[in-house]
């Protein structure tokens, strides 16, 4: 998957954990992408915007 102009950011939630976090770009048409921060050229993971905000949704929930 071309993955090309995406924008990475962390969450400002991120900040004090050593580093341990993740990075999302989601300004890429029709896709999220999360990787490993401290990986930026390991593996990426890639989900449709609806069932990113639905995990989204059950993570803030708890």
């Amino acid at each position: 998957m071309e993955l090309t102009g995406a924008m990475w950011r962390k969450s400002t939630r991120s900040s004090g954990n050593g580093g341990n976090c993740v990075e999302i770009a989601d300004n890429l048409p029709g896709l999220v992408a999360v990787r490993d921060s401290k990986d930026p050229a390991g593996p990426t993971l890639v989900f449709g915007p609806r069932v990113w905000r639905a995990f989204v949704a059950q993570v803030t929930e708890r």
